[in-house]
């Protein structure tokens, strides 16, 4: 299930709108979000390692984003974005959906957090560049993947670090993700298309061409004892870091 749907210069208006009738539940466990809310912990053990390995942080420290910067594209109602200003970085966040951008302010400011957030194309935000960029589970949504990637790498500073997670477009992927999972409700109807699913290879060709190397992916498996994990299985969704070439 995506954060989000933006797109570069090519929103795709229907999943927009599909994404914004679910942001007054975005919040709720147990809402039409509630994938989201078991996919955030794993992703953010992720995100730390990645933030620890490559500014050579110390892994003990509780804020080792301070004094830096960050962008969610497709923020969504914010799941990830607030993590991150936890974690010490001043976060902005840019999504298609007006209806979700509402719902991550008005949720950042009952919890006290100080996040920018943006609705439209990424491509008409002016907000320069940011040491870490954040794109989860947004580039299946994106008409123009080549164009969108492009403009994803405009906002990376020179020494930042981009972390993308997508679904791998698999027969696995096909059955558990938009067959299985859709069919009783884990994820909202309508939200896959398996065709736009990427496959790492494909993800790797893409951030090659806007200059951009591709760290190695790490699968976000499930299993029945340990539920969402990281794991070398990449035939569902994978999650991956990349720097400037």
């Amino acid at each position: 299930m995506p954060d989000a749907t933006v797109a570069n210069l090519t929103i795709r208006e229907d999943e927009a709108a599909h994404f914004g009738k679910l942001a007054a539940e975005w919040w709720d466990p147990k809402g039409s979000s509630a994938m989201l809310h078991r996919l955030n912990p794993v992703r953010l053990k992720f995100i730390r390692r990645a933030i620890d390995m490559h500014w050579a942080s110390d892994v003990e420290a509780r804020k080792p984003l301070s004094g830096k910067s960050a962008l969610d594209v497709g923020c969504g109602a914010g799941l990830l974005s607030e993590p991150l200003a936890r974690l010490g970085a001043d976060v902005t966040g840019v999504d298609a959906a007006p209806e979700n951008i509402a719902a991550a302010s008005a949720h950042a400011e009952g919890a006290g957090l100080d996040i920018r957030y943006m609705a439209g194309e990424l491509a008409a935000q002016d907000i320069g560049t940011f040491d870490l960029v954040t794109a989860m589970e947004v580039l299946e949504h994106v008409a123009d993947k080549r164009a969108f990637m492009r403009e994803l790498a405009a906002r990376l500073a020179p020494d930042g670090l981009m972390i993308l997670s997508t679904p791998n477009r698999t027969p696995q992927s096909r059955v558990l993700m938009v067959g299985a999972a859709e069919a009783v409700g884990l994820i909202p109807r309508g939200t896959h298309d398996w065709n736009d699913f990427l496959t790492p290879e494909e993800l790797r060709d893409l951030l090659s061409g806007a200059g951009l190397t591709m760290g190695e992916p790490e699968g976000i498996a499930f299993s029945p004892v340990k539920g969402l994990h990281l794991s070398g299985d990449l035939s569902l969704n994978y999650i991956v870091t990349a720097r400037r070439a």
